[in-house]
């Protein structure tokens, strides 16, 4: 079996972080994608509103994808980790959703966690999908 490695130009840079933002993988060439978050490929700061970087994050989540010939329809699952979810901040972390898949989201988990890879970050969204 061949897995191939992606870290795209377009992406903050994962190689020098030590993993990969996106793993393909045959039959039907499945896809994982790293959990993004608002980090951004020219280190932009990170803004403090969930909803801010729930965006940025799902950007990330496109921009993987395209850099594999794949799009939001072929997620097949969707993981969204949120500091501290309450009912408020589920709805801002799931706003950017609607209009990303354009209709029906495939199958999401919203998981409620202390802390992420670095203090200032409020959201991860990590994915698979097959093409």
């Amino acid at each position: 079996m061949t897995i191939t490695k992606h870290n795209p130009d377009t992406m903050p840079d994962a190689g020098a972080m030590g993993y990969t933002q996106v793993t393909t993988t045959p039959p039907g060439e499945m896809i994982f994608l790293s959990g993004q978050v608002a980090w951004s490929r020219n280190g932009d700061p990170i803004p403090e509103a969930l909803a801010d970087q729930s965006a940025i994050a799902i950007s990330n989540v496109k921009k993987g994808l395209e850099a594999v010939g794949a799009s939001a329809a072929n997620i097949t699952s969707m993981r969204i980790y949120v500091v501290g979810l309450t009912d408020d901040n589920a709805g801002q972390a799931y706003a950017p959703l609607p209009e990303f898949f354009g209709g029906q989201a495939p199958c999401v988990t919203m998981i409620g966690v202390s802390s992420l890879a670095s203090p200032d970050l409020k959201i991860e969204i990590e994915v698979m999908a097959v093409k």
